[in-house]
């Protein structure tokens, strides 16, 4: 998949990352999920080398996309990976069902507590879904530089993209936990499923729907009138 950006960006290009990006994007990841609450308390950021944990986690978890062929995309400026959105396609493998090797490596790396409530937060979300076939953005990054900037929406826009291209799919589910990143995902049509409390952090679960789909029940609905 190669596309170009909206004319505000005119720099930017859109391609599936290869392996030699993952480096670069667990970078991004990092910064971008280093201050968010849920994830200081998955990984315990109150305790001894919650940096290290965190990095492991963005780490064994980008590999596990790579391996499993979820989509993972990249916005770029010229040759310089700047932004970062990784899907996990409809169905249930890789969810809270993860495959033994990515537990044990998340085990030895994040330990114990964190990979436990990792999977908790997964088994959480997925039971406050009411669709069962549906695309979850798992992780969205921009680097700090390019925030503000209109790259997210970039990004955004490439997922609802590869949403449409999948017809097994219903539509894309999100966990926000800051509040500030909502407008973003609601201009481009997320709505609020339910709130989702995981430990001590609530957040908002949202759920954009494949837009064929919902063309398809408008008119279904039209004619029934």
């Amino acid at each position: 998949m190669t596309t170009t950006s909206p004319a505000a960006l005119d720099t930017a290009q859109l391609s599936y990352l290869v392996a030699e990006d993952l480096k670069i994007a667990a970078s991004l990841l990092y910064q971008a999920y280093f201050d968010d609450p849920l994830f200081m308390e998955l990984f315990q950021a109150d305790k001894a080398d919650y940096e290290k944990r965190l990095r492991a986690a963005i780490r064994e978890e980008l590999a596990a996309f790579w391996e499993a062929a979820q989509p993972m995309v990249g916005v770029f400026d010229g040759e310089s990976l700047v932004g970062v959105a990784c899907l996990t396609r409809p169905g249930k493998s890789f969810g809270p069902g993860r495959y033994w090797h990515w537990r044990l490596k998340m085990l030895l790396t994040a330990g114990y507590v964190s990979t436990r409530q990792l999977l908790e937060k997964e088994a959480l979300i997925q039971a406050a879904m009411p669709e069962n076939d549906y695309h979850m953005l798992a992780f969205i990054a921009v680097h700090p530089r390019y925030q503000q900037q209109g790259w997210g929406d970039v990004l955004v826009r490439a997922a609802r993209q590869l949403l449409e291209e999948d017809k097994t799919s219903a539509g894309i589910a999100v966990y926000i936990t800051q509040s500030h990143y909502l407008p973003l995902f609601e201009q481009h049509g997320y709505r609020k499923v339910t709130s989702v409390r995981v430990g001590s952090i609530v957040g908002e679960l949202l759920f954009a729907e494949r837009e064929s789909a919902a063309t398809a029940a408008n008119e279904e609905n039209t004619h029934g009138i």
